[in-house]
């Protein structure tokens, strides 16, 4: 479809007088371009021409795409690569982006790094209040009925998982 189509209403009757509509069109005069002070804070002339910001050191363990060849200029660092998952996230980063193990390692690690710090707080002596970090209570308060749904979903699968093991047991009993 063209603007002159979208711009037209299928039915002129409808049409809206733009002139009665607070703010419509305050963009229209390029002299008094309100985004103008925003584009223009930083001082740049947006000649496409830059320096790259002074490179911060790495004082960690940094997992880089074989895609680029240097550091992003800044980066984060709280989270280095460490224990099984880590090992996981070096091994994602030994393939190109464009590789679905790439991916998928990465997504495996994600979850053994939340395993992991569930053992980490067990051994430091702290329990997690695991309902609360998957947001139950917010749930709760504010989607009812998705709540009961997954609950519901949960514990028919549950169910469903201990039925069958049941029936595998009493089927090797009867035959043993």
């Amino acid at each position: 479809m063209n603007e002159q189509a979208l711009a037209r209403p299928s039915n002129p009757a409808m049409a809206v007088d733009t002139s009665s509509i607070v703010g419509w069109g305050v963009d229209a005069n390029p002299q008094n371009d309100p985004t103008y002070p925003y584009r223009d804070r930083s001082g740049d002339n947006h000649s496409g021409e830059w320096e790259r910001p002074t490179q911060q050191e790495p004082s960690v363990e940094l997992l880089k795409s074989v895609e680029h060849k240097w550091l992003p200029a800044v980066f984060g660092t709280s989270s280095p690569p460490s224990g099984i998952s880590g090992s996981m996230r070096r091994l994602a980063f030994r393939w190109s982006e464009s590789n679905w193990a790439h991916w998928l390692l990465l997504i495996g690690a994600d979850r053994v790094n939340m395993v992991e710090g569930l053992v980490s707080d067990l051994a430091h002596g702290r329990i997690p209040n695991v309902p609360k970090e998957m947001g139950v209570p917010a749930e709760w308060r504010h989607n009812k009925t998705g709540l009961v749904k997954k609950l519901t979903v949960a514990s028919a699968i549950v169910g469903g998982g201990v039925a069958l093991v049941a029936a595998r047991r009493r089927k090797r009993d009867r035959t043993s």
